[in-house]
């Protein structure tokens, strides 16, 4: 497999296993009022209070709006042509416990001129990180490059007239590869749209469709098969997803002691978090509780480079960790593959990914295919990671396109 160079690592950096979106609004609906109160999005989530979920957040439905605020972003031209609230909502982790997850809705400021109510796009970004400092939301309000890319990479879709919104997908606890947690924060951030009334043309009627890349298509794709399930209300269009990890165990076999290791790190720290019953403390070293600890609170450039040419091994007092049955059980609960996508899905890969091995995704294509799904999937001969990204927008934006058109999705299952 031939290197990346270091600039497309750092281009990889900021859109792909990772790409970055989020930003919302007004009036504390249900939210406490803080006199003290920040201007908003000055400060880091940790340290402003409209990320801190009600003492009562138990109360509220899955989606419900908490609070919201009217924001300025600070990346591109997004405030010259957009308006862009935060909206803060009840949501679920893995184990159906409430957290506060926050999404950040940019509408265009250009009136909808097409057929119907405005389409809107849950575009999960790449945010592959373990600190809420990392989230898209904040990215959005700090001018962060690279928590704020998945915005600039949603140029296109703002320029069609459509709406995105950019769930903090990894929770209040900035979980990576967490496949349950994930799929409710999108899920219920759409739900929070829907109900949100501060955006002229955004409610319950507009279309939708979801959008990912690499950690942001771990999402997409969770989502995408939970919504049966978990929100069955919820009529998405499509959803188009690239560089898919979609198996936690073979993505972290692939990278293990190599240049993306880091990815690892953070997978490990965040499943350990979410998933207590892993117990993965006492198959650990010395120097593996600490690299645990250490990846915390970390965003994607710091873990890569931390963590860089590391290998599970040299951490843990067993062989092969990942084998080891209770771990074994959150990987797989953490695979996706279970259930079929009720909407069409559009799937594209490199073969030569260097960082998200194909395989994986095939299998889980494969799955899908087998339980009635609909898939177009491409592949690409030769390719890497962050390009593939770049070079597959148009064929991105054909599809969802052609989804809020009403046109039949191709399905290439066998």
């Amino acid at each position: 497999m031939r290197p990346v160079s270091f600039a497309l690592k750092r281009a990889f950096g900021r859109l792909a296993v990772a790409l970055p979106l989020t930003a919302l609004a007004v009036a504390a609906l249900a939210a406490p009022s803080h006199a003290a109160d920040p201007p908003p999005g000055s400060v880091p989530p940790d340290q402003d209070p409209f990320y801190a979920a009600p003492a009562n957040i138990g109360t509220y439905q899955p989606g419900q709006i908490v609070g919201t605020r009217k924001i300025t972003p600070k990346i591109g031209d997004l405030d010259a042509r957009s308006d862009v609230w935060q909206i803060s909502y009840r949501s679920n982790d893995s184990h159906l416990a409430p957290q506060l997850v926050v999404t950040s809705l940019i509408v265009p400021k250009k009136a909808w001129t097409g057929t119907g109510a405005r389409p809107i796009v849950s575009v999960q970004a790449p945010e592959d990180s373990t600190g809420t400092q990392c989230a898209p939301s904040y990215g959005l309000t700090s001018g962060n490059a690279i928590a704020g890319m998945g915005a600039v990479l949603s140029g296109q879709m703002l320029d069609k007239g459509w709406a995105v919104a950019m769930p903090d997908h990894e929770g209040p606890n900035s979980v990576f590869m967490v496949g349950p947690q994930t799929a409710h924060a999108v899920l219920d951030g759409i739900r929070a749209v829907k109900s949100f009334t501060a955006a002229p043309g955004i409610g319950k009627d507009n279309p939708w469709a979801l959008n990912g890349y690499s950690g942001g298509a771990q999402a997409t794709g969770w989502a995408a098969q939970a919504q049966r399930s978990y929100a069955p209300e919820i009529e998405l269009k499509g959803a188009a997803m690239g560089g898919t990890p979609a198996d936690p165990e073979a993505v972290a076999r692939y990278i293990d002691g190599g240049i993306f290791s880091g990815f690892e790190a953070a997978a490990a720290t965040s499943l350990a978090g979410e998933f207590p019953e892993m117990d993965l403390d006492p198959l650990m070293n010395d120097e593996g509780r600490k690299a645990l600890k250490d990846a915390k609170g970390k965003c994607l450039t710091e873990l890569l480079t931390a963590f860089a040419f590391k290998k599970l091994s040299q951490y843990s007092t067993v062989p092969d960790p990942l084998s080891v049955p209770r771990v074994q059980a959150v990987l797989k609960l953490n695979t996706m593959g279970a259930a079929a996508p009720a909407t069409p899905i559009f799937n594209y890969h490199a073969n030569t990914d260097e960082i998200v091995p194909v395989g994986q995704a095939d299998k889980l294509v494969k799955d899908w295919c087998a339980k009635g799904a609909t898939v177009q999937t491409t592949r690409s001969w030769i390719g890497e990671h962050a390009l593939e990204m770049l070079l597959k927008n148009g064929e991105v934006m054909t599809f969802l396109t052609d989804r809020f058109a009403g046109k039949p999705a191709k399905n290439t299952c066998a």
